[in-house]
């Protein structure tokens, strides 16, 4: 029997490792959406599009195939047959793949992938409009979030540890306009399915996240 588990909620709440724990326990296909607004996001920036140009955006719409395979126990993520999985997690990639990711016809390529990935296995998938869009169906719906502050202090933290420089106050502004962004966008906007568990990672940490959840899913029968 092919079921779901979705996971929506704002950038830095801790959706991609809280997923990756609750498929691995379950024995689950992790499917990470973000990663592939990723790769999306990294292409248009090697095509120096300004993403508010919506004619240049849909124009190359065709030239993008991002797919995810898994070698050796690892999500891969493929842009036009190129492994990136090193190359998307940068600050500059990840606001691209926000602003495009708010054009409705970007949403239904991928919302499509995305579908098709579910029918043929059972899967932990994480994003912005999962419960709501793509997996309405998921036997378990979480929406999973944190203060824009602690979401700030662990992007920092991240940073730091890969040597990469980033201010704490800029960090911040930048997650609270990319809420505003994924909020208010007019396709497939994030927001809490009615059905869905809201689960506030400020002050927890991460197993007793994965263990909330988890919990969740026994509760329905998972």
């Amino acid at each position: 029997m092919i079921r779901s588990v979705a996971i929506d909620g704002p950038a830095g709440a801790g959706k991609s490792t809280i997923a990756k724990i609750v498929s691995a326990q379950k024995g689950f296909i992790y499917v990470d959406t973000g990663a592939m607004y990723r790769a999306m996001g990294l292409f248009y920036l090697r095509a120096g599009v300004n993403p508010e140009n919506t004619e240049d955006v849909e124009a190359k719409l065709d030239d993008i195939d991002v797919s995810i395979k898994y070698e050796n126990g690892e999500q891969v993520v493929y842009l036009n047959n190129e492994n990136v999985n090193g190359l998307i997690r940068t600050q500059e990639v990840g606001n691209m793949a926000s602003a495009i990711s708010s054009n409705a016809n970007v949403r239904v390529k991928m919302v499509a992938l995305q579908q098709e990935l579910a029918k043929s296995q059972s899967v932990v998938m994480d994003g912005r409009d999962i419960g709501t869009v793509v997996l309405p169906d998921a036997i378990v719906k979480i929406y999973l979030t944190a203060s824009s502050e602690v979401r700030a202090k662990r992007r920092y933290d991240e940073y730091k540890a890969k040597g990469i420089e980033s201010d704490l106050a800029t960090l911040k502004k930048e997650i609270e306009e990319r809420d505003y962004r994924d909020m208010n966008r007019a396709a497939s906007p994030l927001k809490k399915a009615e059905d869905a568990v809201v689960v506030d990672s400020s002050y927890m940490t991460v197993d007793e996240v994965a263990a909330e959840i988890i919990r969740i899913c026994e509760e329905k029968g998972l």
